[in-house]
């Protein structure tokens, strides 16, 4: 399959939007097992240099905590761990060989149209386009808000100076061809226009902010209790490591 893939680009010269169309209708299964594919694990596949032969050691390491501007998922804004991972430079890389499964000399070929296409991709950058990506929450699914363009066929001809902001909860190929969120995307001009007049009552009322300061900063005067389920699901997790 991996040899496949370069072929397309190398010797078809075909996008990687169309390699992910064509490992999912032919139900490749990915590394985690999905069998919807994402340009993200492709573009991996081609600049990962272990199929050439060269493996490498130390392509990231781990610094202190960068500032995030929300939590993730399901997770407490202060992580477990208090380290963020970083890309190593390749000069930094200590190479490991190991058996190659495409040529060297395809393996190159593949880098020419991705050399391209990052070409491309920085002429077109036109600064930021919306003002709440990944700032905006999802209250049905917790997941992220996204802007994206109207098409023409949306747009039936007419210029539109607004475009929409989608939850990616409702995305069904990012998970598996089926979405996980009902909520309906919205436009970007109302979603600003509400955040907006809610900073202006804040800035109109600083006594509110203090007050927010101050309540964080004071520790919480008693523990939550966790819940049952959380327990058991910690003990799971004990009996598991202990068996192991």
């Amino acid at each position: 399959m991996v040899r496949h893939v370069f072929d397309w680009i190398a010797r078809d010269r075909l996008t990687i939007g169309e390699v992910c169309r064509r490992l999912t209708q032919a139900g490749e299964v990915t590394r985690p097992g999905k069998t919807a594919w994402d340009r993200r694990a492709v573009w991996g596949m081609f600049k990962n240099p272990a199929y050439r032969g060269n493996a490498a050691y130390g392509k990231t390491r781990q610094e202190p905590l960068r500032p995030r501007l929300r939590a993730h998922r399901g997770r407490p804004l202060p992580p477990r761990r208090a380290v963020s991972t970083v890309d190593v430079p390749q000069e930094e890389w200590l190479p490991i060989p190991v058996p190659a499964l495409v040529e060297p000399d395809v393996f190159a070929t593949v880098q020419e149209p991705l050399r391209e296409n990052q070409r491309h991709a920085r002429q077109s950058r036109r600064g930021a386009l919306y003002l709440l990506p990944g700032l905006v929450q999802c209250q049905q699914c917790g997941y992220a808000y996204y802007g994206q363009r109207l098409s023409p066929r949306a747009r039936k001809g007419t210029p539109r100076a607004y475009a929409y902001d989608r939850c990616r909860g409702t995305d069904a190929y990012r998970f598996g061809g089926e979405r996980v969120c009902p909520n309906t995307q919205v436009r970007t001009d109302l979603l600003d226009l509400a955040v907006w007049q809610e900073v202006c009552t804040l800035l109109a009322h600083p006594e509110r902010l203090a007050e927010e300061y101050r309540r964080r900063l004071q520790p919480e005067s008693r523990a939550k209790r966790p819940s049952l389920a959380t327990v058991e699901e910690q003990i799971g997790k004990l009996r598991q490591g202990v068996a192991r």
